[in-house]
């Protein structure tokens, strides 16, 4: 996927998570043009390495995404972060997150990463999709984030061990 060519559409998805109540790290309301302004800012990692993201789309919008991020220190390599899973509110319960979920996985083990860790909202639905993909919780932060309406909640820590491959990033 290119990112500056699907930016657009990505803005699109991120205004509608964020404003339909969906902690990913924005208050609302949350402009088209904060969020292009965001994904725009992405392209640099993601033509670094630093980031991939992934989309999936209909014939006509984009209906889910999510990246992973990758550390930039030697002793980290092993690693990365699930970032940024949105799934448009019209496109949720068909299993599009987990096909997502599973992509950012598989790609993980792909690029010879051996553990992903993310943060979701503590009683958020995206909990009840990690934990039943296999991701282990290892704990909350009270008050670690804002949700979109400004109110500090907790926090989950979650974490997944990725088989080794014989590919390397």
């Amino acid at each position: 996927m290119q990112l500056l060519h699907r930016a657009a559409e990505l803005a699109d998805l991120l205004t509608g998570t964020v404003n339909g109540g969906a902690s990913v790290g924005f208050l609302a309301p949350l402009s088209r043009a904060e969020a292009l302004a965001w994904w725009e800012g992405r392209a640099a990692d993601v033509a670094a390495g630093r980031l991939a993201v992934w989309a999936a789309c209909d014939r006509e919008r984009v209906l889910g995404t999510v990246s992973l991020a990758f550390p930039d220190k030697a002793n980290s390599r092993h690693r990365a972060e699930l970032v940024k899973l949105m799934v448009h509110s019209e496109a949720r319960g068909r299993g599009l997150g987990r096909r997502l979920l599973a992509t950012a996985e598989a790609a993980a083990a792909a690029a010879g990463v051996t553990l992903l860790h993310l943060d979701t909202e503590t009683g958020s639905p995206a909990e009840h999709l990690y934990r039943s993909s296999g991701w282990t919780s290892i704990g909350a932060i009270p008050d670690y984030a804002a949700d979109p309406g400004g109110v500090l909640r907790p926090t989950t820590i979650y974490y997944k061990r990725i088989p080794a491959t014989a590919l390397t990033r």
